[in-house]
C-alpha cells in the first residue's frame, strides 16, 4: 500500500507533508477560510471545542472509518468524531451492534464508550461553513489522513462515508477513480487493505431514504465477516 500526500503549489500555504502528528494542531493555519470560521465560532460559542477534531480510537486497530468533516454542533462542539449529532447515533449504534465498540453511546465525549479494533477520522479535520469543504481544503488536509493511515500498522479495512471521503482515499491508496468508482456497498482492494464504500450516515440521507439502517448495517456486517475470515 502506497500512501501519497498532496504536493505544494506555488503561492499556496505550506502543505503538511509528513506531519509530525496524525492530527493538526489546535490552531492549524493551513486553510484561511476554515481558520476564519473557527475563530468566529470560538467567539460565538467559547465553551465548544472549536478546533481540528482528532481521530478517535487505537492506531493498532484493523478498521478505519473516514467521514467528511466535523459537524458544527456535533464533533466541532464536543471534540470527538460523530459525537453530538444524528450521524453519530447511527454510526455508534452500528459499531456497538457489530462489536466494534463497547459501552454506551450518550453523544458526549465522556460517556465512557470505547472502540474495539476500530478508529474514526475525517477527510477534513476542521468544521467547514455549511458542512461543505472546498476542494483546496480537502487537498490541504489530506496529508493528515495519510499520516493517520500510515500510523496504523495492522490496518485491513477502511470504510469511506460518502463520495468525498472515497475520492480522497483513492488518492492516498493509489487507486484510480475509473477502476474504483464510488457506490454504496462497493468494495475495492488496495494491496492488503480493502476500501468499503457507504453513503454518509447523515440525517438528510436517512430522512430521504438514500440510506437506511439496514443498508448501513450491511456494510459493517461485511467488514466484520471478512475480518473474521482472516487468519
Amino acid at each position: 500500500m502506497t500512501i501519497s500526500t498532496t504536493r505544494r503549489r506555488a503561492g499556496s500555504a505550506p502543505a503538511p507533508s509528513a506531519p509530525s502528528s496524525t492530527d493538526p494542531g489546535r490552531d492549524c493555519p493551513l486553510c484561511p477560510r476554515l481558520v476564519d470560521f473557527r475563530e468566529a465560532q470560538r467567539a460565538r460559542e467559547p465553551s465548544w471545542f472549536n478546533a481540528p477534531v482528532p481521530s478517535f480510537g487505537d492506531p493498532d486497530a484493523r478498521v478505519l472509518i473516514v467521514g467528511l468533516a466535523p459537524g458544527l454542533q456535533g464533533a466541532n462542539r464536543t471534540g470527538r468524531p460523530f459525537t453530538g449529532d444524528y450521524a453519530g447515533e447511527l454510526l455508534y449504534g452500528t459499531l456497538l451492534k457489530y462489536g466494534f465498540a463497547n459501552g454506551r453511546f450518550e453523544a458526549r465525549p465522556d460517556d465512557g464508550l470505547t472502540l474495539v479494533d476500530c478508529r474514526i477520522s475525517n477527510a477534513v479535520r476542521c468544521v467547514p461553513p455549511q458542512n461543505k469543504p472546498l476542494p483546496a481544503e480537502i487537498n490541504q488536509c489530506r496529508a493528515f489522513l495519510g499520516a493517520t493511515i500510515a500510523a496504523m500498522p495492522r490496518l485491513r479495512s477502511i470504510v469511506a462515508l460518502g463520495r468525498i471521503s472515497h475520492d480522497t482515499l483513492l488518492k492516498l491508496l493509489g487507486l484510480r477513480a475509473a477502476t474504483a468508482p464510488f457506490g454504496h456497498g462497493a468494495v475495492h482492494q488496495a494491496g492488503a487493505v480493502r476500501l468499503y464504500d457507504s453513503y454518509h450516515c447523515s440525517r438528510y440521507n436517512t430522512n430521504t431514504g438514500v440510506l437506511t439502517t439496514e443498508m448501513f448495517h450491511a456494510v459493517f456486517a461485511r467488514v466484520k465477516a471478512e475480518l473474521d475470515w482472516e487468519p
